[in-house]
C-alpha cells in the first residue's frame, strides 16, 4: 500500500460471546487471552495509527455479542440497567453493529430491550417480521458519510446477514414471530440498494463462515462467506459465526474474521481513489489480525493488549451483579465434573446433565403418545479445547457447588426438548457422533484420534444405551449429516443388558438446539417432536443439583460407550493442560503424557487395545 492515497480503515470485532470483562465466571479468575476490555487498548492504537498516517476509522461488531457468558444471561433478563455490551459499544464509539444467530438465544423481548440502548445502527438484511414486528432499532443497511482528509466525503454502505438456520435453532423462540431468508440473495439485494443510494463503497457484516469448498453454497447455506465476498459491488467483507481467524487478501475484496470471545481484532486497510466521475474506488488492500495474547513454543501464553481501565469501571455494576449472582450455593459434587477426558473415556459432567434431562422429562410424558416408552437422555460436551483454545474445558471441582458452575457445565441457554426415535433412527444418530474420530489403521501408533472438521459439540451419547464404537471402520455419516457410505462404526449396542431389537421406540431427552437441526444429525430429521412447557436445561439442572428434582437413575447407569477393541492400535488424543490434575481417572489404560504441542494442548497417547 502506499502512503500517498486517502486510505480507510475498517476495525471488527465478532462473536464477543458476552467477554467483556476478560473475566472467567466460572473459575473467577481473569483471562488474559480474551474480552472487550483488552480490545479496546488495541481499537485505540489502531485509531491512533489512523490518525497518524490521515486514514479515516470505522469500527464494527458483527454479531453474536449478547450470549456466552453469565454476565449475559443477567443481562437479558428485565431490569433497569442498560445492556453493559451496549455500554461498552457506545463506549467504543462503534458505527455499526451486525446480527448473530446467538443474539436471538433470549428471544424478541430480550433483543428488544438490549437493542433500544443501542449506540449505533443496527443491521441484519435477512431478516423479515411474521406475525411480530421487528425490534425498532433494526435496519437492513445503513449508509455512513465520513469526511477524508483532503475535506471529500466518502459514502459508505453497510449491511449485515446472519445464517438463516437461526430461526431452526431458536424455533421454540421465535416460530411464526419472524424469518430469515437466504444470505446471499438478500446481500445481493443489499447491496444494489446501497449502490442505488450513491455509496462509494460497500461493507458487508457476514456472520457466516467459509464454505467447504469454492463451489456456490446451496441456497439456505449456513456458511457462505466466499460467496457473499464474490457479490459485484462489495469492497470488504467481515466474517464471523465459525470463530476462525482469517485474514484474507485473496482475489476480491479483503475479508477478517477475528477469531471468537474478544480474542482478536480485524484490520482491513483500503486505499482509495476517484474516477474521472469522481467516485471513489479502492486501490489498494491489506488485512491483519491483531491478537490480545499469544503462545510461545512452548504453550505459554504472554498478554499483548492492557486492560482498558475506563472500560473496566463501566462495567463494574454488571461484572459485580454477575459476580454476586453466581455465588448462590447449589448442591455439592463428590467428584471432580470436567470434559477433559470426554472422547475417551466416561464423561461424569455428562452423566449429571443426562439425569437431569431425564429427571425434569418424566413427569412431563404423562399424558402423551410417550407415556410408557423407555427413556433415553442425549447429551454432548459443551467445551472440548478446538478453536476455544486449551483452556476452553468444563472444570469443576469437587465440593460445594455454586451457581457459577452451571456456565461451565452447561454455558448454552437450550430448551429441553423430546422426541420419539426407533431402532433404526438411533443407530443412524450414534453413527453420526462417531464420525468425530478419524480413521484409525489396526496396528497405527501415530494418527490423530480426534477430527477437527467434527465439532467437540456434536458427539453425541445416547445415555441409557451400550454400545462400542470401532474408529477402525469407515463413517457412515459427515459432519453436515451427509451419508458417505454404509460404514459401521457402532457395535453391540444394547438396551438392560438385552441387543437393541429392531422396531424399539424410545422417548429421548434432547435439547432444542439439536431438535431444531443443530449439528444437522439426519436421523433427527424424521423424528417426531413432544409439545413441551419451555424449561431450559441450565434450570433443570440447577433444580437436579439443589433436590428439587429427584436423582435419575439414567445418571447411575454405566458409561454408555467405549471404544472396539483394537489390540496393538494407539492414538493422539489432544485436551487441555488442565487434565494433567485428572489423570488418576485414567489409572491402568497405559494411557501417556506426551507433552504440550504448539498451540497449548496437552497431547496423550490412547491405547485403543
Amino acid at each position: 500500500m502506499t502512503g500517498a492515497s486517502p486510505r480507510l480503515r475498517i476495525l471488527a470485532t465478532s462473536d464477543l460471546h458476552m467477554h467483556l470483562s476478560g473475566f472467567d465466571y466460572s473459575t473467577e479468575r481473569s483471562d488474559p487471552s480474551v474480552g472487550l476490555v483488552r480490545l479496546s487498548t488495541l481499537i485505540a492504537t489502531a485509531r491512533q495509527q489512523a490518525a497518524q498516517d490521515g486514514a479515516a476509522v470505522l469500527l464494527f461488531d458483527n454479531g453474536d455479542g449478547m450470549q456466552g457468558t453469565p454476565m449475559g444471561d443477567l443481562a437479558a433478563t428485565p431490569q433497569p440497567r442498560p445492556h453493559p455490551l451496549m455500554q461498552a459499544f457506545g463506549y467504543l464509539g462503534y458505527d455499526a453493529i451486525g446480527l448473530g444467530n446467538h443474539d436471538f438465544d433470549f428471544g424478541l423481548e430480550a433483543l428488544g430491550r438490549a437493542l433500544d440502548a443501542a449506540p449505533c445502527p443496527v443491521l441484519c438484511a435477512n431478516l423479515r417480521s411474521g406475525a411480530d414486528p421487528l425490534p425498532a432499532p433494526l435496519r437492513a443497511h445503513t449508509v455512513l458519510d465520513r469526511t477524508l482528509p483532503g475535506g471529500q466525503t466518502l459514502r459508505i454502505g453497510v449491511l449485515s446477514v446472519l445464517p438463516p438456520q437461526t430461526g431452526i435453532w431458536n424455533r421454540h423462540l421465535l416460530a411464526g414471530r419472524v424469518g430469515f431468508d437466504d444470505m446471499v440473495a438478500a446481500a445481493a439485494r443489499a447491496v444494489a440498494a446501497l449502490r442505488a443510494e450513491d455509496c462509494d463503497l460497500v461493507i458487508a457484516l457476514a456472520h457466516t463462515g467459509p464454505e467447504g469448498d469454492d463451489a456456490p453454497p446451496p441456497p439456505g447455506a449456513e456458511n457462505a462467506l466466499r460467496a457473499i465476498a464474490a457479490l459485484p459491488g462489495v469492497n470488504a467483507v467481515l466474517g464471523g459465526h465459525t470463530h476462525e481467524q482469517l485474514a484474507w487478501t485473496r482475489p476480491g475484496p479483503p475479508v477478517v474474521m477475528p477469531g471468537d470471545a474478544g480474542s482478536h481484532l480485524g484490520v482491513i486497510d483500503l486505499d482509495l481513489a476517484q474516477d474521472p466521475a469522481g467516485r471513489w474506488g479502492v486501490t489498494g488492500t491489506a488485512t491483519a489480525l491483531w491478537p490480545v495474547a499469544e503462545r510461545d513454543a512452548e504453550g505459554q501464553l504472554t498478554p499483548l493488549a492492557q486492560e482498558d481501565a475506563a472500560l473496566l469501571r463501566l462495567l463494574a455494576p454488571a461484572h459485580e451483579a454477575t459476580r454476586t449472582a453466581l455465588r448462590a450455593p447449589m448442591g455439592h459434587s463428590a467428584y471432580p465434573l470436567h470434559s477433559y477426558f470426554s472422547f475417551f473415556a466416561p464423561d461424569r459432567a455428562q452423566a449429571l446433565i443426562a439425569g437431569a434431562q431425564a429427571a425434569a422429562l418424566r413427569p412431563l410424558l404423562a399424558g402423551t403418545g410417550a407415556e410408557g416408552l423407555p427413556l433415553l437422555s442425549a447429551t454432548a460436551p459443551s467445551k472440548t479445547g478446538g478453536r476455544g483454545g486449551p483452556g476452553h474445558f468444563t472444570d469443576v471441582p469437587a465440593g460445594p457447588l455454586q451457581l457459577r458452575h452451571l456456565g461451565d457445565l452447561y454455558p448454552f441457554p437450550n430448551a429441553l426438548s423430546a422426541v420419539v426415535l426407533d431402532t433404526a433412527q438411533i443407530l443412524d444418530w450414534l453413527e453420526q457422533a462417531a464420525s468425530r474420530f478419524h480413521r484409525i489403521a489396526p496396528g497405527s501408533r501415530d494418527g490423530a484420534l480426534i477430527d477437527p472438521a467434527q465439532p467437540g459439540h456434536g458427539f453425541d451419547l445416547l445415555h441409557g444405551l451400550s454400545y462400542e464404537i470401532d474408529p477402525s471402520a469407515p463413517a457412515r455419516f459427515g459432519p453436515d449429516g451427509n451419508r458417505l457410505g454404509d460404514g459401521r462404526r457402532i457395535r453391540n449396542v444394547a438396551w438392560q443388558g438385552q441387543p437393541l431389537a429392531p422396531g424399539l421406540r424410545f422417548a429421548v431427552a434432547l435439547s432444542s438446539y439439536r431438535a431444531a437441526g443443530g449439528c444437522q444429525v439426519a436421523a433427527l430429521r424424521g423424528a417426531t417432536p413432544l409439545p413441551l412447557p419451555d424449561l431450559r436445561i441450565s434450570e433443570a439442572l440447577r433444580r437436579y443439583l439443589s433436590g428439587e428434582l429427584p436423582r435419575d437413575p439414567l445418571q447411575d447407569a454405566p458409561p454408555p460407550w467405549r471404544f472396539a477393541p483394537l489390540p496393538g492400535t494407539e492414538a493422539i488424543a489432544r485436551t487441555g493442560p488442565g487434565a494433567r490434575a485428572y489423570l488418576d481417572e485414567l489409572a491402568g489404560r497405559g494411557i501417556c503424557d506426551e507433552g504440550l504441542d504448539p498451540d497449548g494442548f496437552l497431547q496423550l497417547r490412547i491405547p485403543l487395545g
